[in-house]
């Protein structure tokens, strides 16, 4: 997958975050749960953008790293959502595998970045 495909999943998983929400009913501990979700949802777009831009391999895998943390905080909230009953199973299902996918395509980005940096090494 290219950067501009990747770019465009991350914010585009930011977006699908922020329909969820609009659709949820109202309440306190939703609510709470809805603005955690949306920043860490919405970081995660941010942070690969930053990330496209790092300075050096260091500095690139550091904010893949912060993209990888950012997307699987974003599928604890989702599942916390799905789990209390605050929004549907299935309106949950396909944004916690984008995520997910998000967090598999990060860790192999780093690996690769890692492996690169230091080809001798068995990380």
């Amino acid at each position: 997958m290219d950067e501009l495909e990747f770019k465009r999943r991350t914010r585009d998983l930011g977006y699908r975050v922020i329909e969820l929400i609009r659709g949820m009913p109202r309440d306190f501990a939703g609510d709470i749960i809805a603005r955690q979700l949306i920043r860490s949802a919405t970081s995660v777009g941010a942070n690969y953008r930053a990330a496209c831009r790092g300075k050096s391999p260091a500095d690139v895998i550091a904010k893949l790293g912060i993209v990888e943390e950012e997307a699987d905080e974003t599928m604890y909230w989702l599942e916390m959502l799905r789990d209390a009953g605050l929004v549907s199973s299935n309106l949950v299902e396909p944004i916690l595998r984008e995520a997910n996918e998000v967090v598999a395509m990060s860790v192999a980005s780093i690996r690769t970045l890692r492996r690169n940096i230091n080809p001798k090494s068995k990380i």
